[in-house]
């Protein structure tokens, strides 16, 4: 629902608005967080707002001629139990015309990581205690030190800053940590603040089970921590709950976590929100279309031009040739290659890029292709990702069988230009997540003219079964085989339909869920957040 026009007579007063995240789009990232920070703070500067974003320096990133330079450097209190300490950090700036201001918060805490939220297996190589894609051993205190700088750096720079949204877990206590400490509540008593819940999952919440810890380097009071457990461990989205306006990345998403038994797998975050009378907004995230416009194919890294609303797919056929004749020469680089595809344009090619994970749904696929590849011959999987040594193991015996020579292909590792190459190159893209907050892969193949083949959960409700992709109901092997097979039939058997729905699903995106159209939904949001500081 759009604002009421006196919202914007409201907004005014609405200039200055920070982001706190720990992913950002073209820096860093592991998910859907990188890209609704990027578009949603673009969105918002073209809006007239003046956009910061902060985040911290990763030992991965690089930043030659990215357009950063050295701004600032401060110590921050850092105490461990009966330990009094601080970390020395650096801030790095760009800024750019018309575009968000971006700082990194650079220290040794984070030089050290490889990855944004887990250990690599170059990291297990150094160390096996850590473990590949297990979570760093100082989450909490990285978490913390990105808070404490950018409340630092805001106080430093002297501004007025009339929103502060902070992104998940990672910055959730934020706001606690301003509203409890007298200087702070002072300076930021006007400052609307928000909390966004991308994944309210058992795993996300960045919580911590060490009380005296979470006390010290927090700073928080002791009752703080106390009225915020969440199976006996200080939870921060609860404790965000008392200070700030909590929203979640689509409304079907809120309404599972309050009304429905999916909540357990949140350990009842939702319920205990309802229980205390929270309102758990829901705003679905939009995408900005220009970002993957596929007639533009150089700026996207693919092999050729071609535009799904004119029909037009020659380019499309030319993208999946020049991929698959790279993957049988070995030439792809940043990735791990198990087995090869066969150059055969009239069977569909099967597409997965994400975390292979059982939260993915990736344990379903592969039970489903260990049923499918032997009755079926005619079609062929590519998947991108990393994850769980598990699931990578399973899929990696899916590519070493000698029936599916040819036929299933994992690339493990990550690179985006290699991702679009394969949204380009696919003709069904696959998102058997088992809850899926709101999903922006399913927006990015509709784009590209990769159909989605969706669990219908969460945000992955606005595909619509047989218009703009495939869905089906029950979270299991069979049920996503049922809707690959349907998939695959009506490829082979209505091409033309194919070809109408991959028009309908970049229509109704067209419609219904750019940022320009979000964006306002989201100012909305900040208002209330202004209305509850007071």
């Amino acid at each position: 629902m759009r604002p009421h026009m006196n919202s914007y007579k409201k907004q005014k007063g609405l200039k200055t608005i920070w982001m706190i995240s720990r992913e950002y789009d073209g820096l860093a990232g592991a998910g859907g967080v990188k890209d609704v920070c990027r578009q949603l703070a673009e969105a918002l500067v073209a809006e007239g707002k003046n956009v910061s974003v902060i985040l911290p320096f990763y030992g991965f990133m690089k930043l030659e001629e990215s357009g950063f330079r050295l701004f600032d450097s401060f110590q921050v209190d850092m105490n461990y139990v009966g330990v009094e300490r601080r970390e020395q950090v650096q801030i790095w700036i760009r800024r750019q015309e018309d575009k968000p201001t971006i700082y990194l918060v650079d220290s040794a805490r984070y030089q050290e990581k490889k990855s944004v939220y887990t250990y690599t297996a170059e990291d297990e190589a150094e160390d096996p205690a850590h473990v590949q894609g297990t979570g760093h051993y100082d989450y909490f205190a990285m978490n913390i030190l990105l808070q404490k700088t950018a409340i630092d750096l805001m106080l430093c720079l002297g501004e007025k800053v009339d929103l502060i949204h902070c992104h998940d877990g990672h910055t959730a206590l934020l706001p606690a940590m301003i509203k409890e400490n007298e200087g702070y509540r002072h300076y930021f008593r006007k400052t609307g603040l928000v909390v966004t819940i991308h994944n309210a999952g058992l795993g996300y919440h960045q919580e911590v089970a060490d009380l005296p810890f979470a006390k010290v380097l927090s700073g928080l009071p002791g009752k703080v921590l106390a009225r915020n457990l969440l199976k006996g461990s200080f939870d921060p989205f609860l404790a965000a709950s008392s200070y700030a306006v909590l929203n979640t990345v689509s409304e079907n998403y809120a309404r599972e976590l309050r009304e429905t038994d999916d909540d357990e797998l949140t350990g009842l975050l939702g319920h205990i929100l309802l229980s205390r009378g929270v309102k758990l907004e829901g705003v679905t995230n939009g995408i900005s279309p220009a970002d993957f416009d596929t007639r533009e194919y150089e700026k996207l890294g693919i092999d050729a031009g071609y535009s799904v609303m004119d029909g037009d797919f020659a380019g499309k056929v030319i993208c999946r040739q020049k991929l698959i004749q790279d993957i049988n020469g070995k030439k792809l680089t940043h990735v791990q290659q198990n087995g090869s595809l066969s150059q055969a344009d009239d069977v569909p090619l099967l597409t997965l890029i994400g975390r292979l994970t059982a939260q993915k749904g990736v344990d379903k696929l592969i039970g489903a292709l260990e049923t499918l590849l032997p009755t079926d011959k005619e079609f062929q999987v590519l998947i991108l990702g990393s994850g769980l040594r598990e699931i990578e193991d399973g899929l990696v015996r899916l590519t070493k069988n000698n029936a599916n020579k040819g036929r299933v292909c994992l690339l493990r590792g990550y690179d985006p230009w290699l991702a679009n190459r394969i949204y380009a190159a696919g003709d069904f893209f696959l998102v058997p997540s088992r809850y899926e907050p709101c999903g922006l892969t399913d927006y990015i193949a509709q784009l590209f003219g990769n159909l989605p083949i969706v669990h219908h959960i969460g945000g992955l409700v606005k595909v619509i079964d047989g218009k703009t992709g495939f869905t089906y109901q029950e979270h299991s092997s069979a049920a996503l085989m049922g809707a690959m097979q349907k998939a695959i039939g009506v490829y082979r058997k209505q091409n033309d339909r194919i070809k109408d729905m991959q028009l309908q699903a970049v229509t109704t995106i067209l419609e219904k869920y750019t940022w320009k159209k979000i964006v306002h939904r989201y100012l909305h949001l900040y208002e209330k957040a202004q209305e509850m500081a007071g």
